[in-house]
């Protein structure tokens, strides 16, 4: 699907998804084997694949202003991003053409990035700007030792890298038909980095399907949600699952040119391969799953309000209320189901996991990560 559906037209479908007692399917089942959650021949073709794809590195909202930085490891590789005087976000690997230290750390805002080694000064666009002592180099070429540049592209409010040579469009493919996925009146409000020991791809499952609700869920999100009722859309590579909530009843009998969803659902999207933004009821949260082994996860998350709109304002103490909630509810249970999946792999009783109908977008995923694979 090049074109995802209007709020209206989920409203509805999900209202007659309702009164039918279904949900969207997939066409097809799919078999993934076990061995690809613990395989680390299979682990460092996906770390080479992150790298050959154009993948969701940080909101733009974090870069709001020229000097703006964010540095941080993806797919193993020290990476930071900036945006220049110029306004444009450019990006470099983290490492000193010196002797290879990260010249940024964090984020943060800064006019120049200086080594903390030996003092080498880089500027905003990567030059080469000043070597202490450089007279200790005699004919070396500043233009030689800039920091070393990855591709950047800045679009729908989320900054993407791409490392090395690309295999295809990634996330990329299918952006064009859709609206932005973050607006620019939203507002990074926190940041942090945590890590688990769990396989990268187990916890982004987690979130594509609906089908879990009422047994993971049974307090937290099942009373004022459905289980096993999604609207589910494909994009390119990438998808959006709708879970709605019980209060998009009250829309039944608003025209349906009028029917605002605000409040009444959630969009979950995935962004090829790695990446998660959920639009909530008041806030958005964007979760980026980093590999850094067949066991081990680094989750690099931002929480960012909501769009504003003409008649509405942003409350940013509603938005932080709002990702405490999630965090200490939902979240926390989809995180013990995930670790009890990962402790599972081993226990010799299952050769591949069976994913069904009711598990459209997960299917995608696979489908889509086992293609972009084969391309290596």
């Amino acid at each position: 699907m090049g074109q995802l559906l209007d709020d209206a037209s989920v409203a509805e479908r999900v209202l007659q998804h309702i009164d039918n007692g279904t949900t969207d399917l997939s066409e097809t089942s799919w078999l993934e084997p076990v061995e690809n959650y613990r395989s680390r021949d299979r682990f460092q073709a996906e770390l080479e694949l992150l790298r050959r794809l154009p993948v969701p590195f940080c909101p733009s909202a974090s870069l709001p202003d020229a000097g703006c930085y964010v540095a941080r490891t993806a797919a193993g590789t020290p990476i930071v991003v900036v945006r220049d005087e110029t306004g444009t976000v450019r990006g470099f690997r983290n490492a000193c053409r010196h002797r290879g230290m990260q010249v940024a750390q964090g984020s943060g805002c800064a006019r120049f990035f200086t080594c903390s080694y030996h003092g080498w000064t880089y500027r905003l666009d990567g030059g080469l700007h000043h070597i202490p002592h450089q007279e200790g180099f005699p004919g070396l070429d500043a233009n030689d030792h800039s920091l070393v540049p990855v591709t950047v592209t800045e679009r729908h409010g989320l900054v993407f890298v791409t490392q090395d040579e690309p295999v295809n469009s990634g996330a990329l493919n299918g952006l064009d038909g859709i609206a932005p996925i973050i607006d620019t009146s939203q507002r990074v409000f926190a940041a942090s980095e945590s890590e688990s020991d769990v396989n990268w791809k187990l916890n982004l499952e987690s979130n594509l399907e609906g089908y879990h609700i009422r047994t993971t869920h049974p307090e937290s999100f099942y009373p004022y949600g459905y289980d096993n009722l999604n609207v589910v859309e494909t994009f390119g590579n990438n998808a959006r699952v709708t879970f709605p909530f019980r209060r998009i009843e009250k829309l039944r009998d608003t025209p349906p040119g009028k029917r605002d969803v605000s409040g009444k659902l959630t969009y979950v999207y995935h962004l090829f391969p790695n990446v998660i933004i959920a639009v909530l009821s008041s806030h958005t949260a964007m979760s980026i799953s980093e590999p850094v082994s067949p066991t081990q996860t680094r989750f690099v998350s931002y929480r960012l309000t909501n769009a504003a709109s003409e008649d509405s304002v942003i409350d940013l103490e509603r938005a932080k209320r709002d990702a405490e909630f999630v965090a200490s509810g939902s979240a926390q249970e989809d995180a013990v189901a995930v670790s009890a999946i990962q402790q599972g792999l081993g226990s010799g009783a299952n050769d591949h996991f069976t994913f069904g109908k009711f598990e459209k977008a997960i299917v995608h995923f696979h489908q889509c990560l086992t293609d972009s694979l084969q391309r290596l």
